[in-house]
């Protein structure tokens, strides 16, 4: 069977891990930490890039930064991940769902200022698949209307929007480094921070609400309880297994932009005569080839191309469930309309994609494709 996706090592994951055993600090915030915050900061433009144990913590530090209350709203695509919404639904905030654009599958910017009440404290911005959102647009609405932006990057580092990283437009931006993404420490997150106002207080809401990161620079002789917070931070055990990746960021790029570039050549006339939608890639935008899908002509198309896929031996799997149409999502939100997110949901299917997938492999793919 091929999988979907398949970790893979870049070489010095497990002599990094040694030696953090070796130096007896296997809790957070050691050199291993602090050497992948620095490689975001340097790759991202970050003020401040703070290593966290999920993006989706990263996600929750943000609703504690901007001190979410019950009844704010927060604006946000309904195709996503269901933690870009949790993070502000646990504080008691309302999850205010925007329709995507049918070329990109990000918010559609067009959609965001009708979605603006009195009652709205943040927007939260998508970049699926690593391709960047209309950030021109999407900034200058959130400017305007004096609203904070939050981009949830965990598809897009190296992605870049008319020269631009990805995760440098919001004050307060979130990475993840699950097993699926291109970097990977098996669970891991970070938030990234460009208004230099949140650095403090997210250090203080990283670290259970106590002040230890002043302590640890000798501002002050002894830390305590200063604000609300919780325990964000990932094992140095972590931290050393994801700079090894870092640190093969070159290889693992090109090796996934060789498998997304194959995928967009050799499946373009297939995709035009079955009435079959590609990845869309603005001029503008940079792409990190994160994912490669397909959209399919219907529903019934998608589950028969998954069954016929599977039948050759290939993991080729669907991705989000709109979060307005779900239980949690009609009881928050109701009465979202997402018409472009519901098509979506019911057509779009991933192709195996990572960095460690033979040209054999791949061959056996696409060949499986040219036969639906």
């Amino acid at each position: 069977m091929i999988p979907f996706n398949k970790a893979a090592l870049a070489g010095n994951e497990l002599a990094y891990i040694a030696q953090a055993l070796e130096n007896m600090h296997v809790a957070g915030d050691g050199p291993f930490t602090r050497a992948c915050n620095e490689f975001l900061e340097k790759h991202t433009g970050a003020a401040r890039a703070l290593l966290t144990t999920n993006c989706t913590h990263a996600l929750e530090m943000t609703a504690l930064l901007l001190r979410l209350e019950p009844g704010d709203e927060v604006i946000m695509p309904s195709f996503t991940f269901v933690s870009t919404a949790n993070a502000y639904a646990l504080r008691g905030a309302v999850p205010v769902f925007v329709d995507i654009r049918p070329d990109t599958l990000n918010i559609d910017e067009r959609l965001i200022e009708a979605a603006i009440t009195p009652r709205t404290k943040a927007l939260v911005v998508v970049h699926y698949a690593g391709i960047g959102c209309e950030m021109d647009a999407i900034t200058g609405i959130a400017a305007r209307r004096g609203i904070p932006l939050i981009e949830d990057n965990a598809h897009g580092l190296f992605g870049r929007y008319r020269g631009r990283p990805l995760g440098s437009f919001g004050q307060l931006a979130t990475q993840s480094f699950h097993e699926t993404k291109n970097f990977t420490c098996g669970e891991g997150g970070a938030l990234l921070i460009n208004d230099t106002r949140y650095v403090e207080p997210a250090e203080i809401v990283r670290e259970k609400g106590t002040n230890r990161a002043r302590f640890f620079r000798g501002l002050v002789d002894k830390y305590t309880w200063v604000d609300t917070g919780s325990s964000y931070l990932p094992s140095e055990i972590l931290a050393a297994f994801l700079l090894a990746q870092f640190e093969g960021a070159e290889h693992i790029q090109a090796e996934r932009h060789r498998i997304w570039n194959r995928y967009a050549g050799e499946l373009e006339s297939w995709a035009a005569e079955k009435g079959v939608q590609l990845p869309a890639v603005p001029a503008h935008c940079e792409h990190p080839a994160h994912i490669f899908y397909l959209l399919l002509p219907d529903l019934d198309a998608r589950t028969r191309f998954i069954a016929h896929m599977r039948e050759a031996g290939i993991d080729a799997v669907f991705h989000y469930v709109p979060l307005h149409a779900s239980e949690m999502g009609r009881r928050l939100s109701p009465g979202a309309h997402c018409p472009v997110t519901e098509s979506v949901s019911d057509r779009l299917v991933r192709l195996p994609l990572f960095s460690t997938l033979s040209d054999a492999d791949q061959t056996r793919v696409i060949q499986a494709i040219h036969r639906f």
